[in-house]
């Protein structure tokens, strides 16, 4: 074999509960995450030399060490004791800065894909503990199903199957940094406003909630707004931010008619113009 491709899926929070500070200075999580039909692809291969080249179709991504895809890629052949070329291939679907894991997805990929391409030299546990040191979400990618993640999202159990649902991205013109989000959370935490969440909603038997909501809400005004307005049409079931943002979520509810998702899109475009990045998608099936 002197190539690979792969898919890395995007993902969204369905819960996220920031239970304190760990004494590493990262959160003590426990998310829910669920992985989506919408996902990046990649081509993985053999190359001449010993670099690792990365290619990228977003021009505004690095593709040097500053990409979680070399870096998977460095700390694979560092763990492996490999020192073959490797050229990556990455076409972006998912957008930056959105809350739906893109990055940690794509360097779970190279991980998956470098294995296979090279006999599969490391066990999966090998492949988490890689994967735990280049990011709290990375491990969940290299699963295939939605997880509970707990501790800073490294420590997983299976989620029982999600109900049937279409769902509708979208993402604003702006990216959210997820290091700012976390710590304007800690800030307004400690601050005499507080934190003062929406009432809760539901998908099934499970409850949807998202900590960072308040705080990244209320620099990024244009958010809560978008999630009233998704939250008063007929056909969304509920509507929420995922991960640290910027992307809104909307559920599609079950008994909703073809072409509700199409009316939706038209009605966003109305209501606060063309600039939105959308995408419809649905839970990743698994590969089993």
């Amino acid at each position: 074999m002197t190539s690979i491709s792969i898919a890395a899926p995007a993902k969204i929070n369905i819960s996220l509960r920031i239970l304190g500070k760990r004494s590493d200075g990262f959160h003590e999580l426990e998310t829910l995450m669920a992985p989506l039909s919408l996902a990046d692809e990649l081509e993985i291969a053999h190359r001449g030399g010993s670099a690792i080249h990365l290619t990228c179709s977003d021009p505004d991504l690095p593709t040097d060490a500053e990409n979680l895809c070399v870096r998977a890629a460095e700390a694979f052949r560092l763990a492996s004791g490999l020192d073959h070329g490797i050229a990556i291939s990455l076409m972006k679907k998912i957008p930056h800065g959105a809350g739906l894991g893109g990055g940690s997805s794509d360097a779970a990929a190279v991980l998956r894909g470098l294995n296979e391409l090279f006999d599969e030299p490391l066990v999966i546990e090998e492949l988490y503990r890689i994967a735990e040191t280049l990011g709290s979400d990375v491990p969940f990618f290299l699963g295939d199903g939605p997880a509970w993640c707990r501790g800073r999202g490294e420590l997983m159990d299976l989620a029982p199957e999600l109900p049937e649902r279409r769902v509708l991205l979208i993402k604003p013109p702006f990216p959210v940094e997820t290091v700012w989000a976390y710590k304007h959370y800690a800030e307004l935490k400690k601050s005499a406003s507080g934190l003062i969440s929406d009432e809760p909603q539901r998908l099934g038997d499970l409850t949807i909630t998202n900590d960072l909501e308040p705080a990244v809400f209320e620099k990024f005004i244009l958010l809560p707004v978008i999630k009233s307005w998704l939250r008063d049409q007929f056909n969304v079931e509920s509507a929420f931010m995922t991960g640290s943002g910027s992307t809104m979520v909307a559920i599609i509810s079950p008994d909703a008619p073809e072409g509700s998702i199409v009316v939706l899109r038209e009605n966003i475009v109305s209501e606060f113009g063309p600039t939105f990045w959308m995408n419809e998608s649905g839970w990743k099936k698994s590969d089993g």
